[in-house]
């Protein structure tokens, strides 16, 4: 009597019970559904994507190299001159948390990637559009030749 109710695929995760996966493109023109212009700004996207992610990887490099010169100069300091350490002065100004170069980079890599579901979810639903139209005709034509058919069987009764 349960054993529906506790399979794996019983509950579904939206209340509508309607998951449209996105196609992934392939090919050179994204597949079936992609228009030229959508293809091409896909493309453009990932493009966009793999310059963002190669400038994420210099970053990183970048950082790990400033943590080891912070780190090495914390241990082994270099000598200060005498005369520089007289003239230190405090500096008293109150920074503002600037966010990193890399997460800006996240960020946009993040943006980048919503945009690619985006066109990718919006050609997924203009198939389903279509298709759903298709089976629209396809019942409207069928009700149409029914009701054809209750037409003629009138006509023969009376």
């Amino acid at each position: 009597m349960f054993q529906t109710a506790f399979q794996p695929t019983a509950f579904q995760n939206d209340a509508f019970q309607i998951v449209i996966t996105p196609p992934t493109p392939t090919g050179v023109t994204g597949g079936d559904g992609w228009t030229k212009e959508e293809w091409k700004h896909y493309q453009e996207l990932d493009r966009k994507k793999r310059k963002a992610e190669e400038k994420r990887i210099a970053a990183l490099k970048a950082d790990a190299e400033n943590r080891k010169k912070t780190i090495a100069d914390l241990v082994d300091p270099k000598p200060v001159v005498q005369k520089q350490r007289n003239k230190v002065q405090s500096n008293q100004e109150v920074s503002v948390d600037i966010p990193s170069n890399l997460a800006n980079i996240d960020r946009y890599i993040a943006n980048l990637v919503k945009q690619q579901q985006d066109l990718q979810t919006a050609v997924a639903i203009r198939a389903a559009k279509l298709r759903l139209e298709q089976e629209l005709a396809v019942i409207e034509a069928k009700r149409q030749a029914e009701l054809d058919d209750e037409e003629a069987l009138l006509a023969l009764i009376l």
